[in-house]
């Protein structure tokens, strides 16, 4: 195989005056340190280089080119193909290159390079087994630097100015141990014999996060490393280099510092999951894949540090081999290596895979380990068995939906899945289909069922061949079982069946009208039980009309009314009834039957006149009435009717005439010039049409009256049409008239009456008129807050002295007296209507009964009013005890001492028994 070769080339000034190009090479995926010095270059790296040995010549620096370069290189390409390379030839895809036969590649001429880099494709290839390989060569060109080469004019005469300074890259091991600060690498301008200058270092590691990895000596140019690297964490640092004088004044351009991480094996590899799950059928043949494991390692997977392989430790179990798997070193893939996975007898293999590093040197490797799970899935390798050959089974006749047997069935597959679900079929036995066989989703049992009812008298037994198969087919190379198919004997049970009317429903036709007791029919019944001697008894069950009786032995059906056609229980001229056939079997069964009866009409009814009420006008030739006839019975036996007058009265004649319209209508109208306005009754004949024609005389009333010029009868003529003269009219408007001023009447008497109830004076006289009379005020009060009474202000204790000491004639005082309060029952807040006298009267019993006493001005509205105490033992009693000047002998005449307000009232009681 080739490796891949990147020679980077950059102009590098030496003190014996030639010119090398330094090449950075990274093969075969190993480590490595260059270090160039006078022009030779020599690879160091931490393991034996197996394919690839680089060469590198130099050749002296053309000063006078600025961009182009004429190169000479060599450079030997080894190449390795396992079998000694003989034989192996090279060759490019470009003329300035070519390889000789040990691989040396080399410029055939000066090379004039165009741009900054070359891409060769170099072919190797063996004429023996016929075998071609590539690889691809990158030439990177860096040019050099602008003022290199340049002479200047000294004191001294001419003398060569100095290049600028280059720095290889610089390769640390990572996790070293120290100690640290650890030196890299030496930085020195060949300016610092002239003048003093100082070095320092920016860029990632230096003064850019992470900070202060690196470190420089700003004195002697040396660099150093002040810690352990971790290739993982960071690879590579890219740093720049800078060289001032004293006063900070750039001595030398800044250069660039590569520093890269050498690779430890410091990590293990690391499986992406713990557990990995797969799948593998059963019976399935080796090389079969089952699965890919995959471990991860954190070190370069360039180097042998980050390169893993995978190996099975365990298997378990062991069975039927040890080695039922294998594992692809490299990708992880899991194969199957040997036949005979049968899910029947191990449904789970767990394997555990190991990853080890260091390309699988379990001496120097790390490993690690993660469990494969592998699940043999179940394939279709096992038919379904009867578990036994025969089944039997009974069921009676005329039912439906009846598990008549079970079949079982033994399937080794996995269950509940279609490599294990039974599906059944009947191959002979039952060209009728009376039967099916339904799978049990729970026991995978068969459940022969019937769908089409069997008759004993038909089949008294069934034997069938049923068949078991799975919803899945068999696997390739399983063939069916001959315990696959089995024999189901079905014995029908004989039941007592009803009879039943073969012709059910009967139509019989006949004319309406035959006479009672006409036969009719026969409507008998068949008992389909051929082997039983049972009879069969009939009966009514369904006679709408009651018109019919049937024979209960024989079933003959006979009329017991006369049938109607125009009847209410036809319906379109058909008269149903429905009979009953039961035998006298255990138990006994019935069966119905309905006889429909299609009645053929007779002209059994006359026409009645339509319409039986009518108006027209009381002068011919305005209008005129139209007429019809109805008649119950159908065609032929209804229309074209007649229409005609009788001759008696001889007035109809005389009066009114009919003009014939069509075989249904015509007209009636006045043959006379004027007929006077009122109700007739005009008699007519109508005659139908049928063998032989029935005729109605029917009576039509027509009203005449006096009609507009639109031809309509007027009000006036309609009363008078109906039989009222014209005083009999004017004497009920006048009954109207009087009714109504009667009403008006008594309305305005109402109101007067009300109006002078509320005018009335009251008894006392306007200059008699005290604050203590009887007030009307259109208002009850503040509202539900003055409802909150306090009683107490209204009562006065009997235990008070200087209130009863109190002379006759001592006037109250409007203010509330000063003393203890007696404790009375609390008021409800809105008393029951019957509570208010008992309240009252309760208060008076005790003394306490007040009155309002004479302020100079009204108190404020909703004022809380103070009574005063009248004392026990007053010789008028309470207020409430006056009724009426009738109510008894009492002498009224010391209220004339109480002043001019009681003065009214002695007179009117006083002075009333003196009249």
């Amino acid at each position: 195989m080739f490796s891949f070769t990147t020679c980077v080339f950059r102009p590098v000034d030496y003190s014996n005056g030639r010119k090398c190009f330094v090449s950075y090479v990274i093969s075969c995926r190993f480590n490595f340190y260059q270090i160039c010095q006078f022009c030779r270059i020599i690879v160091w790296t931490s393991v034996k280089i197996k394919c690839l040995k680089l060469v590198f010549d130099c050749f002296p620096y053309h000063a006078n080119l600025t961009r182009f370069f004429h190169l000479l290189l060599s450079v030997l390409v080894k190449f390795n193909n396992c079998a000694g390379n003989k034989g192996v030839r090279y060759e490019t895809n470009s003329l300035d290159f070519k390889v000789r036969a040990d691989g040396t590649m080399y410029a055939a001429h000066h090379v004039q390079m165009p741009s900054k880099q070359l891409i060769l494709m170099v072919t190797a290839w063996d004429p023996q087994i016929l075998g071609r390989w590539e690889a691809i060569v990158r030439f990177l060109v860096t040019e050099k630097s602008q003022h290199s080469g340049h002479k200047h004019q000294s004191a001294n005469g001419l003398r060569r100015q100095k290049r600028d300074w280059v720095i290889p890259p610089i390769n640390v091991p990572e996790n070293s141990r120290g100690p640290f600060p650890q030196q890299l690498v030496r930085i020195r301008s060949d300016k610092d014999k002239e003048i003093h200058i100082r070095y320092s270092i920016t860029g990632v590691g230096a003064d850019q996060p992470p900070m202060e990895v690196f470190s420089i000596d700003p004195v002697s140019g040396r660099m150093y490393v002040t810690r352990p690297m971790d290739r993982e964490e960071r690879a590579s640092y890219h740093l720049r280099a800078h060289a001032v004088d004293m006063n900070g004044n750039k001595v030398e351009n800044p250069i660039d510092l590569y520093i890269y991480v050498i690779d430890m094996n410091d990590n293990r590899p690391e499986f992406i999951n713990q557990v990995y799950n797969g799948s593998v059928d059963e019976g399935s043949k080796p090389g079969t894949y089952v699965m890919t494991v995959t471990a991860n390692d954190a070190d370069d997977s360039t180097t042998a540090n980050g390169m893993v392989r995978y190996r099975i430790v365990t298997q378990t179990p062991q069975s039927p081999s040890q080695n039922m798997f294998t594992i692809n070193s490299e990708t992880g893939d899991i194969v199957t290596v040997a036949a005979g996975l049968d899910r029947e007898k191990v449904q789970q293999y767990i394997v555990i895979v190991q990853a080890t590093d260091m390309e699988g040197n379990l001496n120097y490797g790390l490993s690690n380990t993660a469990t494969a799970i592998i699940t043999v899935t179940d394939v279709n390798d096992n038919p379904p068995e009867f578990t036994t050959s025969t089944y039997s089974g009974e069921v009676p006749e005329n039912r439906v939906e009846v598990v008549v047997a079970n079949l079982t069935v033994m399937d080794r597959d996995q269950p509940h899945s279609p490599n294990w679900n039974a599906i059944y079929r009947i191959i002979s036995g039952d060209p009728s289909g009376h039967f099916t066989i339904r799978t049990d989703p729970v026991t995978n049992e068969g459940m022969v069922t019937v769908v089409k009812a069997v008759d004993y008298e038909m089949n008294r037994a069934f034997m069938l061949t049923v068949m078991v198969s799975n919803q899945a087919p068999l696997a390739s190379g399983i063939q069916m079982s001959f315990q696959s198919t089995a024999g189901v004997t079905i014995s029908v049970t004989d039941v007592n069946e009803a009879p039943y009317f073969p012709t059910n429903h009967k139509l019989i036709r006949l004319e309406e009208g035959v006479p009672t007791g006409t036969v009719l029919t026969t409507f008998s019944a068949v008992d389909p039980d051929r082997f039983m001697q049972q009879a069969v008894r009939y009966s009514k069950l369904s006679d709408p009309a009651n018109w019919l009786n049937i024979n209960a032995t024989n079933g003959q059906i006979t009329t017991a009314a006369v049938l109607d056609r125009e009847s209410d229980y036809i319906k379109n001229n058909v008269y149903e009834a429905t009979f009953l056939a039961a035998d006298n079997g255990i138990p006994p069964a019935s069966g119905t039957g309905t006889l429909q009866i299609y009645l053929i009409d007779i002209n059994d009814n006359a026409p009645e006149l339509l319409p039986k009420e009518a108006q027209i006008c009381e002068k011919p030739n305005l209008n005129v009435i139209n007429i019809t006839a109805a008649d119950a019975d159908i065609d032929p036996n209804v229309g074209p009717f007649v229409f005609e007058l009788p001759s008696v009265p001889s007035a109809v004649r005389k009066n009114w005439t009919i003009t014939r319209l069509n075989g249904d209508y015509a007209q009636l109208s006045l043959r006379i010039m004027y007929l006077e306005a009122g109700v007739y009754d005009v008699p007519i004949i109508v005659t139908d049409s049928g063998n032989p024609p029935l005729y109605n005389t029917s009576v039509i009333k027509v009203k005449v009256c006096p009609c507009d010029e639109n031809g309509d009868c007027t009000t006036i003529g309609a009363v008078a049409a109906a039989g009222l003269g014209t005083g009999a009219i004017i004497a009920i408007l006048i009954c109207i008239i009087i009714l109504l001023t009667m009403v008006l009447l008594f309305v305005v008497w109402m109101k007067r009456r009300e109006k002078e109830r509320h005018t009335k004076q009251l008894l006392i006289d306007p200059e008699d008129d005290v604050r203590d009379n009887i007030l009307k005020y259109d208002e009850e009060g503040g509202g539900e807050e003055d409802q909150d009474y306090d009683l107490s202000q209204l009562q006065q204790p009997e235990t008070m002295d200087h209130v009863l000491n109190k002379t006759p004639g001592v006037r109250r005082v409007d203010e509330r007296p000063i003393g203890a309060e007696p404790q009375y029952p609390v008021r409800p807040v809105i008393p029951h209507p019957g509570d208010i006298g008992d309240f009252i009267n309760e208060v008076c019993s005790v003394g306490a009964c007040v009155r309002r006493t004479t302020t100079p001005r009204p108190p404020p509205y909703d004022s809380l009013l103070v009574f005063d105490y009248e004392g026990s033992g007053s010789t008028a009693g309470s207020v409430s005890s006056l009724n009426s000047s009738s109510s008894g002998d009492q002498d009224y005449d010391y209220l004339n001492d109480w002043g001019p307000r009681f003065k009214k009232l002695a007179d009117m009681y006083g002075g009333g028994e003196e009249d």
